[in-house]
């Protein structure tokens, strides 16, 4: 019995020995290929796996390594820091693997195909690493794996369809990627899955019908991405789902009734789509729903009042949409609603008095509508509202006293409305509040001291109203403001000196009230100011000097004061300057001088003031200017045609001034590029027009060319006065309305330029009050887009060419004052003129100003008589005119001779060169009647 009982007991311990062999051997092979792994990393001095040695157990001692019965069954080492790829991973050499979690690391490359030797993987998280290129379709051979996650790389290409293998899978996150491609219908095979989350990457096509499918489905994320076509009835069939989200794709058709169905769902979000339709009144069976997002869709019809009934709601997010009809009552009864959200639709009606019952309501948005009436003073019983938004309504009446109860409020928004009365103090209690807007309505009466004690305000816009008086002394404590907006009110005194204690300051907006004195030379104190506008008020003084110092300046805009005084010269050297309006003012001396390189202006306009001198060459350093206006001052120059190299200038207006002498191109090949008015009138420019610059004016051979808005929009209207139809008109938003050539007012000389007629974006063009010449070019009837055409009061002769008749914008037409002849073109805009367009043109005729131009017997027969007559009379002129010729020519000859001395000494021969030219045109136009006499002689006889 001993001897069996040993027997027995060696045998134990032989195969006890045996076993443990085995397992340190498999244990040895594991550790050695994961080591192998880790000698590729980048970061070998790794601390996390400072562990991983081969002195030490990887089953008891390494650093995320468990083992079961000696093999390696999991491997966590999420949140590493592991730098390195997946290219050395020993999957072959891990076929007890069942956890592997490389999350949180900074893991590169690809997934290797042999991630399909894993065969008994449960668990596989490689998220939020450097991971790119395809998932490799292998992956769907692991028939164990339960969980996926490779959420948060770079994995590019299609979903495979063979994922939707994996029937064991409860989990599917492959979100935050650049996967394309449609999504795989195998996926409807999975059906214990969960989780499917394929949110934020490139995925296209359809949601296939078989997502419905997924019985088991509780999350579904299918978010930002390009998905297009209708949401499946069928995922009315996930009475499992709690969340759906299927926000920010490109989803069309209506919201499937059966989505009212899935009474689990607690979120659900469909955001950011093309849905149209109305909302289905089956959402309102959805009771455990706690978010409701349908924004930005096209919906419409009315809300329904069934969405009252979803009592566990805390979220409505309906803004952006198309909705109608009035907001129900029945959204009161949403009791545990904090936020709704209803901006940008079309509601009407009265905001309903029971939304002041929604004590957990910390945000309400009802901007962007048409809602009506007064704002209802229940709405002071929202204790935990922190912000209200009724902007951009036609709300009228006064703000209710109760607004002022709101203790938790940090936005306020009343703006552009027909709010009357005055700003209750009780605002002086919302020590909460950052922002307050009050812009664009019909509030009266002083701006309350109360305002002044909002302490924490950043922003505040009264603009736009009718509010008197003076600038409350309290503003001084609102040392946090950023934007102060007072503009177009009829405020009154001085810019308070406390302003300059508003070192946050960046937006100071006071234009168009009735302020006064001097500006305060501690502006320049207020270092981090981007605007500061205060145009259209009675500021007199000097410009200060000091305001120089604001180095991050964008807008300085003191236009149309009385502002007198040089203009600094260190104000060339704010280099941040985008806009600098001194229009209208009464400033002397010279331009600044010292326009850096680097200039950043786009617009100066120093219109209307005393300026002399030149017009400084530094402006060349200033690239991207696009509006020059030094109009209207006493400028002395010639023609600054190296502007012409500035590759962004739309507007030049030099009008009167005293700028002189001929317009002659710089050779340059491109000149004014992108210039869209130019305005030299009223000036003393000389000689022939410049064809050469009207050869480069490129902005004006296209038709509605697009113009990039300036980024200061917001804060600026670029503007300039045009004489267009025979008045004065203030133009604003010129960068891209209007084109115009104003060179009236001079003293051109020669012929129009044909060349015009190829800049077929003009809408106005006068050259009048010159002493042009010639024949008015037929290219101008190319002028399709034109609407005043001014060319009076010149020299112009010949006959008005019939292709202007083809204009069918003009609306204004001066030809008045040269030497035209012949039959007034007739056409729809033509027969609007009336005979002061054609006064002082005696050879004119035809209507308006005579009855008929050769279309009756008796008119032709008149024409002929009339022109055999002016043949006889032209005859019987030579006949004259040599007899006393000769009859002067002894006497006259030495007279004459000292005359033509006289004139070729002085170099004025331009009368004699006219009358030779009248003389010369006279004849012409005398054979040309007498042409077109024979040839209606000839038509009539041929006629019968």
């Amino acid at each position: 019995m001993m001897m069996v009982t040993s027997k027995v007991f060696s045998s134990l311990q032989f195969f006890t020995v045996f076993y443990l062999f085995t397992v340190a051997f498999a244990s040895t092979e594991e550790a050695t290929a994961l080591l192998k792994w880790k000698a590729t990393f980048k970061n070998q001095n790794n601390s996390f796996l400072a562990s991983w040695t081969t002195s030490s157990n990887a089953c008891k001692d390494w650093y995320g390594v468990v083992c079961l019965n000696g093999r390696v069954n999991t491997l966590n080492i999420t949140n590493a820091s592991v730098i390195g790829t997946l290219y050395a991973f020993p999957f072959s050499s891990l076929p007890f693997l069942e956890n592997l979690d490389l999350s949180n690391n900074n893991i590169s490359g690809t997934i290797p195909p042999e991630i399909g030797n894993l065969t008994n993987l449960v668990y596989l998280d490689l998220n939020t690493n450097q991971i790119s290129g395809t998932i490799p379709p292998q992956i769907g051979s692991l028939a164990k794996l339960q969980i996926i996650r490779i959420f948060n790389n770079h994995l590019n290409g299609f979903i495979p369809e063979e994922i939707g293998y994996l029937r064991s899978l409860t989990k599917l996150s492959l979100g935050i990627n650049f996967l394309s491609g449609s999504i795989p219908a195998s996926l409807g095979n999975m059906t214990n899955l969960s989780f499917l989350f394929l949110y934020e990457n490139q995925l296209s096509g359809f949601i296939p019908e078989e997502i419905g499918y997924l019985r088991s489905l509780t999350k579904l994320s299918l978010d930002i991405n390009f998905l297009s076509g209708s949401i499946p009835a069928s995922l009315g069939n996930l009475n499992n789902l709690s969340f759906l989200y299927l926000y920010n794709n490109q989803l069309s058709g209506s919201i499937p009734e059966e989505i009212g169905y899935l009474r689990s769902l607690t979120y659900l979000d469909l955001g950011e789509n093309a849905l149209n339709g109305s909302i289905p009144a089956s959402l309102g069976n959805l009771n455990n729903l706690s978010r409701l997002d349908l924004y930005n869709n096209k919906l419409s019809g009315s809300i329904p009042e069934e969405i009252g009934y979803l009592r566990s709601l805390t979220y409505l997010d309906l803004g952006e949409n198309a909705l109608n009809g009035s907001i129900p009552a029945s959204l009161g009864n949403l009791n545990n609603l904090s936020r709704l959200d209803l901006y940008n639709n079309k509601l009407s009606g009265s905001i309903p008095e029971e939304i002041g019952y929604l004590r957990s309501l910390t945000y309400l948005d009802l901007g962007e509508n048409a809602l009506n009436g007064s704002i209802p003073a229940s709405l002071g019983n929202l204790n935990n509202l922190s912000r209200l938004d009724l902007y951009n309504n036609k709300l009228s009446g006064s703000i209710p006293e109760e607004i002022g109860y709101l203790r938790s409020l940090t936005k306020l928004s009343l703006g552009n409305n027909f709010l009357s009365g005055s700003i209750p103090a009780s605002l002086g209690n919302l020590n909460n509040l950052f922002m307050l807007y009050l812009y664009n309505n019909q509030l009266s009466g002083s701006i309350p001291e109360e305002i002044g004690y909002l302490s924490s305000l950043t922003n505040l816009y009264l603009g736009n109203n009718s509010l008197n008086g003076l600038i409350p002394a309290s503003f001084g404590n609102m040392r946090n403001l950023q934007a102060l907006f007072l503009n177009d009110n009829n405020l009154i005194g001085e810019i308070p000196s406390f302003v300059c204690n508003l070192t946050s300051l960046e937006l100071l907006y006071m234009p168009r009230n009735n302020l006064k004195g001097k500006v305060p030379q501690c502006l320049g104190n207020i270092s981090d100011l981007l605007v500061l506008s205060m145009s259209s008020n009675s500021f007199s003084g000097e410009l200060p000097s000091s305001i120089s110092n604001l180095t991050s300046l964008k807008i300085l805009d003191f236009g149309r004061n009385n502002l007198e005084g040089a203009i600094p010269q260190c104000f060339g050297n704010i280099s941040s300057l985008q806009v600098f309006d001194m229009q209208n003012n009464k400033l002397s001396g010279t331009l600044p001088t010292n326009f850096s390189i680097g200039c950043s202006l786009i617009s100066l306009n120093l219109h209307g003031n005393e300026l002399e001198d030149e017009i400084p060459w530094s402006l060349d350093n200033c690239k991207k200017l696009q509006v020059l206006d030094l109009g209207d001052n006493q400028l002395n120059d010639t023609f600054p045609m190296w502007l012409g190299t500035l590759p962004e200038l739309r507007v030049l207006r030099l009008t009167s001034n005293k700028l002189h002498g001929p317009i002659r191109s710089s050779g340059a090949e491109i000149m004014f590029p992108d210039l869209r008015i130019i305005d030299l009138s009223r000036n003393a420019f000389s000689q022939d027009l410049p064809t050469s610059l009207f050869e480069h004016l490129k902005g004006m051979r296209t038709v509605d060319k697009t113009m990039e808005v300036p980024s200061y929009e917001r804060y600026y209207d670029d503007s300039v006065v045009v004489v267009t139809k025979g008045l004065e008109l203030e133009i604003v938003r010129i960068l891209s309305l209007y084109t115009v050539i104003d060179l009236s007012s001079n003293k051109f000389e020669g012929h129009i330029p044909s060349v015009l007629g190829d800049l077929i974006a003009i809408r106005v063009l006068n050259v009048s009050h010159n002493a042009l010449q010639g024949y008015i070019p037929s290219s101008l009837g190319s002028l399709s887009r034109v609407e005043s055409l001014d060319l009076s009061f010149n020299q112009l002769s010949g006959e008005i060419p019939q292709q202007l008749a083809s204009l069918t914008f003009l609306e204004f037409l001066n030809l008045s004052h040269n030497y035209l002849q012949g039959c007034i073109p007739q056409g729809p805009q033509f027969r609007t003129f009336e005979s002061n367009s054609y006064e002082g043109n005696d050879g004119l005729r035809g209507y308006p100003v005579s009855k008929g131009c050769g279309k009756d017997p008796v008119s032709e027969t008149n024409y002929t008589v009339s022109a055999l007559e002016d043949q006889e009379s032209n005859s019987k002129f030579f006949n004259d005119f040599w007899k006393a010729a000769l009859m002067g020519y002894g006497s006259g000859l030495c007279i004459g001779i000292s005359i033509i001395y006289f004139l070729i000494s002085t170099g004025n021969l331009r009368w004699l060169a006219r009358i030779i030219e009248e003389l010369e045109h006279k004849i012409i136009m005398q054979r040309r009647k007498k042409q077109r006499g024979q040839r209606n002689y000839r038509r009539r006889n041929n006629r019968f």
